[in-house]
């Protein structure tokens, strides 16, 4: 090939280049580009191999599959999944009548079943509401049963991990009309509904998640009359959606202040009253804004539902502190608690990158947005 510009003869290299060059290329360009990176390099490969293989011998190699009791199992040194195998269904679905377990089961199909297509490009809008109303409806069904043929179980009976993601998805999900009020108000011009707002807003965020648990469990029903009664798990729902809902106004205050003024002058100029220019001009923009934010109490809120062990209701970690109270099985705390931690970090990352995508179309879909 000709150079124009210099006339001179210039090679072209056009034979294919194999998958192992491009990777030996990738590997110098990135990871061994300076004397820095290269120690770097040798050092956390070094890190991996260190704690990596110790691990693989631990949970894999010389793992016990089957046993009666840990104590069969500290012969080989490995991990005792055979808890697993004894106390599993246990761990997930805790008190729950062990011949209806089906029910919870078929609840956390539905719930990943949803959380599936909530994630799929194309479902939004009255979809969306519409799956989620009649997927909590049967969820709600098959927990309370007293139909066709299932019988009763109390809510006492409810714990593991459907009751971890019914107390964490319905307090973010109730507590979500909660919090665009109290940050409407906390920014209204009307002093009284301004004070209230933020009165709510301190007061909530001022206190830590287990004292509204113990209010709501110990001192609320102190406040009722004679032969009134309401439900712990509801109680304990409530407390929860009050405390997530004003650290979700906040975040939605953040969003509503970054919206320019413009948009409200926009707005104001079609004519729009105050509720639908919020509800079709400015609350869309403010949320997209704040996914990061709501994401983030999301997923707290997910991990925070653990702390009702200690007003007397269980969830997947307090079935992991009953079930390491067997004497057969008291040390296999490493199995026990690895399983409850997976489970944690695989719902929190599946949460996390949804929201990635989520802002990333949201972000495509704006007028000037680009991807990022």
């Amino acid at each position: 090939m000709t150079d124009i510009a210099h006339g001179t003869q210039v090679e072209l290299d056009d034979t294919p280049r194999s998958t192992l060059e491009r990777v030996s290329d990738w590997v110098r360009a990135n990871l061994f580009n300076s004397v820095l990176n290269s120690v770097l390099t040798l050092l956390i490969a070094a890190g991996i191999v260190w704690f990596v293989f110790p691990l693989l011998r631990w949970a894999i190699f010389n793992s016990t599959l089957m046993a009666e009791s840990d104590r069969a199992c500290q012969a080989t040194g490995g991990a005792c999944w055979a808890f697993l195998g004894k106390w599993g269904a246990f761990l997930l679905f805790g008190r729950f009548p062990a011949e209806e377990r089906w029910r919870p089961a078929l609840v956390l199909v539905l719930f990943a079943a949803m959380l599936f297509m909530s994630a799929r490009r194309g479902t939004g809008g009255r979809t969306l509401f519409a799956m989620w109303v009649g997927g909590l409806i049967v969820i709600f069904a098959l927990m309370w049963g007293g139909f066709l043929g299932m019988p009763y179980v109390e809510t006492d009976l409810w714990n593991g991990l459907p009751l971890n993601l019914i107390l964490s998805l319905g307090g973010v999900g109730l507590s979500f009309p909660i919090a665009i009020l109290a940050a409407l108000g906390r920014r209204s011009r009307m002093p009284a509904i301004r004070w209230l707002s933020v009165a709510y807003i301190e007061l909530i965020r001022g206190v830590p998640l287990i004292t509204l648990l113990f209010m709501a469990s110990v001192m609320f029903p102190l406040f009722l009359p004679a032969g009134v009664s309401v439900d712990k798990l509801w109680r304990a729902e409530v407390a929860l959606m009050l405390f997530f809902g004003a650290y979700l106004a906040e975040a939605i205050r953040g969003g509503l202040q970054v919206i320019p003024r413009g948009q409200y002058e926009a707005a104001d100029a079609l004519g729009l009253g105050y509720w639908r220019k919020m509800f079709l001009v400015i609350l869309p923009q403010a949320l997209t804004i704040s996914i990061p934010s709501i994401v983030n109490i999301a997923i707290g809120a997910f991990k925070d539902t653990v702390l009702i062990t200690i007003v007397g209701i269980f969830d997947l970690l307090g079935d992991v502190n009953n079930a390491m109270n067997d004497p057969n099985w008291r040390h296999a705390y490493w199995e026990a608690y690895s399983f409850a931690g997976a489970i944690f970090f695989a719902v929190c990352f599946y949460m996390s990158r949804y929201s990635q995508r989520l802002e990333r179309s949201l972000s495509r879909a704006r007028p000037g947005g680009r991807r990022r």
